[in-house]
């Protein structure tokens, strides 16, 4: 980390990560709301709400997110999200804190931590004004329970588990959940019972609250029920925990459970690296049990073979594509390849090209993983449709030419053009902007 002190007079500490700015052309001796007309970095996003007066700046094309706090709490967060960064948790990533901040007129003003915002990140209220409540009661629960449960798995407790804190993107037909708010968060060697439980208590509150609030601001519909959404929540957290921490006892001679139990974990997208199997006494039976679970599955396989780094969902599509590709070049070889050159021949001949098609004023609408899987959906309906199979430079035309332009802008940035829109004028109800 790096160490910015402008000035010993000022006291003003600026304390950031290597690789990104260091943040001095920005107007430190005022208070974030007074942002406004003083400094041309700042921009608009999507958000969530927040009780913190939060400013979002951009530099280069990298977008950073400023919360004004107490320096404990700035301190605090910022420890707890490198933690999290380093267990490879689905969190927003910290950059760095500001303290020491006055005023011109000498007094003290709160510090700021920094993050970096992630690119293509929805918050729920966005996707309630886009996506129908199906999507909401299944695939946006399952992106929070996942969310919940791995950082319930590595000993983390939230303190404040809602919607509003927590971002989603899209992921090849499924959402993922990122933490984006990690104030009350702590981090302990494992969590007791009853902390999970006083934790999942406290996101039912907030999550129901929550839900009542987009009601009552129009982004849902009022035959949505609140409570019935947030029991269903509970109910698939016990399944997932119980799935994943559960302690299996086997006939000796039913060893194909245990693979049985690892599919099932695949599956959810989890990986197994450890799993212990203890034999009885007189050797009849076996107690199995996860002991490493890490969610991921597809992807660390797929960044093992091309270097992409993409959500589970998105691996997996991109898997199956990598395969079938694979298979169709052993077909014209007349034998087996390795599989890191099939690896590389998808990436080079399928992937690459598909990207580099896409033209530049249609790359803010989703990110690349996800583009391509909206891609490989269009070619399959097209096939399916024609009788036979598409391929790629066919599928393209109709892709870039029809397709792209219907797809949402769901990078972080928002176009001026977008001011008044619904979800504007929700946050303008319950006492929060989006602007900036």
């Amino acid at each position: 980390m790096n160490a910015h002190q402008p000035g010993a007079e000022s006291g003003l500490s600026i304390l950031t990560r290597q690789g990104h700015p260091d943040y001095l052309d920005l107007p430190w001796d005022r208070p974030l709301e007074q942002w406004h007309d003083v400094t041309e970095r700042l921009i608009r996003v999507r958000r969530g709400l927040s009780r913190h007066v939060v400013r979002m700046v951009q530099y280069d094309g990298r977008v950073y997110a400023l919360k004004e706090t107490s320096q404990a709490l700035a301190e605090h967060e910022y420890r707890v999200l490198r933690q999290l960064e380093d267990e490879r948790l689905p969190a927003v990533r910290a950059v760095g804190v500001v303290s020491g901040r006055r005023a011109a007129d000498g007094s003290e003003l709160e510090s700021v931590l920094i993050t970096r915002f992630l690119d293509f990140a929805l918050p729920y209220q966005y996707l309630f004004r886009t996506t129908s409540p199906s999507l909401l009661r299944d695939r946006l629960l399952d992106a929070a329970v996942v969310l919940f449960t791995r950082l319930h798995l590595e000993g983390v407790y939230w303190g404040d588990i809602s919607l509003a804190n927590i971002l989603f993107r899209r992921d090849a037909g499924a959402l993922m959940a990122y933490l984006v708010d990690a104030e009350t968060a702590e981090c302990r060697p494992a969590l007791t019972d009853s902390l999970r439980a006083h934790d999942l208590a406290i996101g039912v509150e907030n999550i129901t609250g929550g839900l009542y609030d987009a009601i009552a601001g129009g982004l849902l519909e009022g035959d949505v029920d609140p409570v019935e959404i947030t029991d269903d929540l509970v109910d698939r957290y016990h399944r997932v925990w119980a799935e994943l921490t559960r302690e299996d006892e086997i006939s000796a001679d039913e060893r194909w459970r245990i693979n049985e139990r690892i599919q099932r974990l695949n599956a959810m997208g989890f990986d197994v690296e450890e799993l212990s199997v203890v034999r009885s006494s007189d050797g009849s039976r076996l107690r199995i049990r996860p002991v490493v679970v890490e969610e991921g599955h597809a992807h660390l396989r797929l960044r093992k073979l091309t270097g992409l780094e993409v959500q589970e969902n998105q691996a997996r599509t991109l898997l199956n594509a990598l395969d079938a590709y694979g298979l169709s070049l052993e077909h014209q070889a007349g034998g087996a390849l390795p599989e890191a050159v099939k690896a590389y021949r998808w990436l080079s001949e399928r992937y690459e090209p598909v990207i580099a098609a896409i033209p530049a004023r249609y790359r803010d609408r989703l990110d690349d993983a996800q583009l391509i899987y909206e891609f490989i959906e269009h070619r399959n309906a097209l096939s399916r449709a024609a009788g036979r199979q598409i391929e790629n430079e066919e599928a393209l035309v109709t892709f870039v030419n029809d397709v792209l332009d219907g797809l949402p802008k769901e990078k972080a940035i928002i176009d001026q053009e977008d001011e008044a829109d619904p979800y504007d004028a929700f946050l303008r109800r319950t006492g929060e902007t989006r602007s900036a």
